[in-house]
Formats: structure tokens, sequence, C-alpha cells
């Protein structure tokens, strides 16, 4: 079997990466920036997409790009054999990311004023595509307590899942996700079903992702997926809707359309179906391996060091929920003062909607977490108050 090398430390700064190169990532105080903050990794992807890409580079021209039949069976081939969901070709839609397919469905789904309902801290651009479409976000915590009041207002029309879930790092149980799946079949509650991280699962927990299609009671559903954060391949901008129910298949294609962001591009199908096979499936098992060990020696360092901190349990995703009230300080202000004096870049969690967190990404080369947490143990007045 190949062994992969995730130590292998990939520089950025320089190609026009918005993690490394949006903000000021030179030497300050004689200290190398550390990005740990958008949710993108550090790793070289998979060698078998990087090769696929370069071959069909190669070829030199870059026209429009015609969606093959292979684009498909290798999805589904991969959902089924993974995952245990038998998708079918015609329920497809493709788009260049989860976001705009968000977006999209929203569109499609809603009429301006329509409150859609979500688990709140959220991915930041769940916020955004709500507002932007003209609706009201309707914020419940990361539980099933009291869902089916909110399911059950008549104004709540759609409910926008994340699964696993973004920041917190929970994954859904399938009675978690059979219970909400009858309660929106109940109210009559449209389901948009989040899963661009379903393949970060943590290997040393008994738990598994389970796509809301294996659970729903109805048709009235997308579900969005996309090899972008499993491969990092999210400048290659691909991703898929995926919906059984034909009428609401036209409204979103309808929206898409409306949306301009109906077009792929050569690059992007291509990776999906490197990405998308045995050899992709083997380097993404270590890959996990590598980040969860990250995570384990990451809450180690935390629990030893920084004794502040509340590190939530890592269920799913690369994206450490960190709780940091403790401190005395937001978690916007700390990240500031993490920033300016160690020259390493987190996520605060106002951005998510709890100003008491942080989020790091976990996703990078060991070396360079350990680094990081060095750098703050040392400026404890910021880290433990």
């Amino acid at each position: 079997m190949r062994q992969y090398d995730f130590d292998k430390i990939t520089n950025r700064i320089g190609t026009d990466s918005y993690k490394w190169d949006s903000w000021d990532a030179s030497m300050k105080d004689g200290k190398e920036a550390i990005a740990l903050w958008v949710a993108d990794m550090d790793f070289e992807t998979a060698p078998c997409v990087k090769e696929a890409v370069l071959k069909r580079v190669e070829h030199g021209c870059f026209g429009y790009s015609y969606v093959p039949d292979s684009y498909y069976q290798s999805t589904i081939d991969w959902f089924h054999r993974r995952h245990g969901w038998q998708m079918k070709k015609e329920w497809f839609i493709y788009t260049p990311g989860v976001v705009p397919a968000v977006s999209a469905i929203i569109k499609a789904m809603t009429q301006p004023g329509d409150k859609v309902l979500m688990h709140t801290p959220a991915y930041n651009c769940f916020f955004s595509s709500i507002r932007n479409n003209g609706c009201v976000v309707e914020e419940i915590p990361v539980s099933l307590d009291d869902f089916e009041k909110h399911c059950a207002d008549p104004k709540v029309k759609v409910f926008l899942l994340c699964n696993p879930h973004n920041p917190t790092g929970h994954v859904w149980r399938r009675e978690e996700m059979a219970e909400m799946a009858e309660i929106c079949h109940r109210h009559g509650v449209f389901v948009i079903s989040d899963e661009i991280h379903c393949e970060f699962i943590n290997p040393d927990m008994d738990i598994r992702y389970t796509p809301f299609g294996t659970v729903a009671v109805d048709e009235n559903y997308v579900v969005c997926t996309s090899p972008s954060k499993a491969f990092n391949i999210a400048g290659l901008q691909i991703a898929n809707m995926i919906i059984p129910d034909r009428r609401i298949h036209i409204k979103v294609n309808r929206a898409v359309n409306i949306n301009e962001v109906c077009d792929v591009g050569p690059l992007g199908i291509t990776a999906l179906q490197a990405a998308y096979t045995t050899e992709g499936e083997e380097w993404l098992t270590q890959l996990n391996r590598y980040i969860y060990d990250n995570y384990n020696i990451v809450k180690r360092f935390i629990e030893d060091n920084l004794p502040k901190w509340k590190v939530y349990p890592l269920e799913g995703t690369y994206l450490m929920w960190v709780d940091v009230e403790e401190t005395g300080m937001s978690g916007d202000e700390l990240t500031k003062q993490i920033l300016e004096n160690t020259n390493v870049y987190i996520n605060g969690g106002a951005m998510y909607g709890d100003k008491k967190c942080i989020r790091i990404n976990l996703a990078t080369q060991r070396a360079r977490l350990m680094e990081a947490l060095e750098r703050i143990k040392e400026i404890k007045e910021y880290a433990n108050n």
C-alpha cells in the first residue's frame, strides 16, 4: 500500500491563496506567518487527482465543457460504495460550488420574508445566502431541542442543515437525521442539506456520516455535495445538487440559471472523477487519520497549557471549535491579540454567530500546528488571562 506524506510543508504564499495571501503573511519579529483560518487544507491534493489534472492541462484547450456520463457514474459509485446511498443520474444538477448552490435553492424554494431555519453557530455564508434572498434567519442551537416547535412556525419554509456540522464538528447520528426528516415532513418544511464535509469523520469514534437522502421520508429536499473539502480542490469549483423530485429539480435548475451558476470547467470535471476512485479513497483514509491525530495532539496541548480554552469534541470536519469565554475575552478579541503577537491567524467565532468561541483549522502540517501552539502558550496574558 502506498504511504502518503502529510508532513511535507507546502509554501502557499504567493500563489494567490485566500488563506495565505489575503492578509499580510510576511515574517514579523522573526516569526513566519501561520494560517489556521480559512477552511481549506495545506496539503497537496491526492496524487491521482494531480496526475489527472496535469494530463488534462497538457491538452491545452480549455473551452466550454460537457459533463460526461462517467462524471455522474463516478459520484454515484462513490456514495453508494462509501455511504450506502444510491443516487440516480437524473437527480444531479452540477454547479461551481456548494455556496452558490445553497443560494440558488433558497431562491427557488422561498419567497422574500420567509424564514429559513438553521443551527447556530453556523457557517458564515449561510447567513448571507439567506439574507441575500430576502429571507429571515431562524436560529436554533445545535441539538434537536425545540426543533419541532420551530418547524411548526408557518413562516419557516426551509431547514438548512449542515451535515456534518461546521463549525462545531458535530456528526448527526442516523436517529437524529431520521427525526429531523420526519418533523420536516410533518410540517412541510423543505430541507437543504450541505454535506460538503461528509468525508471527514473521526476514526476514533464509533460514528458514521448519514446522507440525508438515506433517511428522508419524502422527496422534499436537496443534498449538496462536493469533493472540494475532502481533496483540497475548492479552487477547481465543482459541486453537485442531488434532487430526486422532478418538480423541485426544474425549479432549482431555473434558479441556478437565473443566478448564472450553471457552468463548470474542465479541470473540476476531471478532478472529481479522479478523486472518486479507489486510489483517491486510500489517500483520503490516510488523510483522515493524520487530521484526527492532529486533533488529539492539539486537544492534549490545550488541556495541558491553555486550561481556560474548552475544546468541543471533534466528531467530523477538520475544524476545531473552542470556547474561550473563561479568558475574559471574546473570540474575536483573542484572535486579534494572537495575530498581532504571534503571527498566527485563527478565526474568531462572531462571524459564525458565537462570540465566545474560536475556530482552528487543523488541516495543516503538524509542525506548523505545534509551532503555532507554542507561540500562543508563551503569551499567557492573552491565552489564559
